[in-house]
């Protein structure tokens, strides 16, 4: 049914016409707001062609700039701020020359493409489905919502497993313990979704989101270095906040009120079932957690090994720092770490569960990952474009700079400046879906310009991050919105966007304030964000 579809429905004519006298007049604006944010959002152009609109807008602003003369200053060579014209000929033989390059250097790139080779034997064998599905089953009702929100956290190391998975499992799940199905669809979309940054498991979003950080911070540095783990600490501990809201929002607020306003009117005849694993899966998983246990004690014995290759070989450096400094080859060895603690489990669950036959089946789960980022490559190669264009034009450090030194005359607490990219990246999200086209957006600005203030690209990547989750699951923009409430309407027939969104709000809202306090306090105890991540820029020492 389509937004206007459910707008002129008579109300008396619905199977539960209370359900339209709840809270009518913020329904009705609430409805209003989707409708302004659906036709702005349609209006804007694929996030790719976005990117090469952004690089042509970046050539003309340079040409227009180049023969002024800026007062601002580059705060690595003291000198002043030049805009270089890249419609010049030079600037354009320049460019078809670098295009491939910088393309195939395009940090986010190959970080992103040799994660999901791993992440992708693992799913295309079955071992993050059996795995979910395991934690799924050990639960008991009294612990249903934060164990289904927990295994919708961990499904974010399989790119799509939480939505097309979790999601109709969690609705499953409510109603066989007899409580309501849409209550299970809402608490599994909070964790997917809603706490989508958010993971105890390092997955691909990581060394994505680094790289693009990276890339923006090497404007205003070149020799910056953002370890693909740098937010880990932090996401983690946030995992058991969003647990603890969602858990409370479920259980107190959303499904008391679906009780009472939403029967179930659905046709449940083709109830999907939660089927237990079988024995082949049963075994397989056990022997592929062995697997991971294995892998990760030969890991850590060759890291304590003397004068171990995978340590700072710098005598200087006590031990814990030789093993988490920059120049630690372990260090800079995350994403084919990720690579491998997937591939391995993938592999032996595959031939002890009787998914796989041979290595051409391990073979074909790699492909079908790089068939699912066909998208996310030709969006990265205009993205590559556009930065580089942003970078070599100097507009990208002239902005900075001139954004900082107006930043530091308003004279705002960093808490506050912080706050306010979380803010940002929420707006944002609401026009454009993609939380890698997102931060290719905003990451080339604001990471250079807080960078300028003292705060690291470390921080700002956190609050990107807080901002870009808790908005994910009322932007009707997301890809997979439409297929939630699909999944509603089989339980709820006159289940619509507005429906999903009077759910979900409730998160949004909550995780936001809840999560952003945390991201202050966390800060203010001075924990580690995450491995050789720091608060401030340049970093102490």
């Amino acid at each position: 049914m389509s937004q206007q579809d459910n707008n002129n429905q008579d109300p008396s004519s619905s199977p539960n016409p209370d359900l339209h006298k709840v809270l009518p007049g913020e329904r009705t604006m609430l409805e209003r707001a989707l409708n302004v944010i659906e036709v702005v959002g349609n209006k804007l152009p694929d996030p790719a062609v976005l990117f090469f609109l952004l690089m042509i807008i970046v050539w003309v602003l340079s040409a227009i700039l180049a023969p002024i003369e800026f007062a601002a200053v580059h705060p690595s060579t003291g000198e002043n701020i030049q805009v270089i014209n890249q419609l010049s000929g030079s600037a354009m033989a320049d460019f078809l020359v670098n295009m491939v390059q910088v393309f195939v250097n395009f940090a986010p790139l190959g970080i992103v493409l040799v994660a999901l080779l791993g992440v992708g034997v693992a799913e295309h064998t079955g071992f993050i489905n059996a795995g979910l599905r395991k934690l799924l089953g050990w639960t008991s009702v009294k612990l249903l919502t934060p164990m289904l929100i927990l295994v919708a956290i961990i499904s974010h190391t399989a790119a799509d497993a939480g939505y097309v998975v979790v999601i109709p499992l969690g609705a499953v799940l409510f109603y066989a313990a007899g409580r309501h199905p849409l209550a299970g669809i809402a608490a599994a979309f909070a964790g997917v979704s809603g706490g989508f940054s958010a993971n105890f498991i390092p997955s691909a979003i990581d060394p994505m989101l680094a790289g693009i950080t990276e890339e923006a911070g090497r404007v205003l540095d070149p020799s910056l270095f953002v370890n693909p783990l740098a937010n880990w600490f932090f996401m983690a501990a946030s995992s058991i906040i969003v647990i603890g809201v969602g858990w409370w929002l479920t259980d107190k607020l959303i499904e008391p009120r679906l009780v009472k306003d939403t029967p179930v009117d659905g046709d449940m005849s083709d109830m999907p079932k939660m089927e237990a694993l079988s024995e082949k899966e049963g075994r397989g998983l056990f022997w592929a957690t062995m697997s991971i246990l294995i892998s990760i004690a030969l890991l850590t014995l060759a890291v304590l090994m003397p004068d171990s290759p995978l340590r700072d070989p710098d005598p200087a450096l006590a031990f814990h720092e030789s093993v988490t400094s920059f120049g630690a080859p372990l260090m800079r060895s995350i994403v084919p770490l990720i690579f491998i603690l997937f591939l391995i489990p993938g592999i032996v669950y595959g031939y002890v569960a009787g998914t796989i036959d041979s290595h051409k089946d391990i073979v074909a789960g790699m492909s079908k990952a790089m068939e699912s980022m066909g998208y996310y490559i030709v969006m990265a190669f205009f993205a590559a474009q556009f930065i580089a264009a942003f970078s070599s034009s100097n507009l990208g450090i002239l902005v900075a700079v001139n954004g900082a030194e107006f930043l530091q005359a308003l004279n705002l607490p960093a808490q506050l400046t912080i706050i306010g990219i979380v803010a940002l990246t929420m707006f944002v999200n609401l026009f454009v879906g993609s939380a890698s086209a997102k931060w290719l957006i905003i990451a080339p600005i604001f990471v250079p310009m807080l960078m300028q203030l003292g705060i690291s690209p470390e921080l700002t990547q956190a609050a990107y991050r807080v901002g870009d989750s808790t908005s994910n699951i009322v932007t009707p923009l997301l890809p997979y919105f439409p297929l939630i409430v699909v999944f509603c309407k089989r339980y709820f027939k006159d289940s619509g966007i507005g429906t999903l969104i009077s759910m979900m709000l409730p998160y949004a809202i909550a995780l936001s304030i809840v999560w952003s306090a945390f991201l202050l306090f966390y800060w203010w105890l001075g924990l580690p964000l995450g491995l050789q991540a720091h608060y401030v820029y340049p970093p102490p020492g």
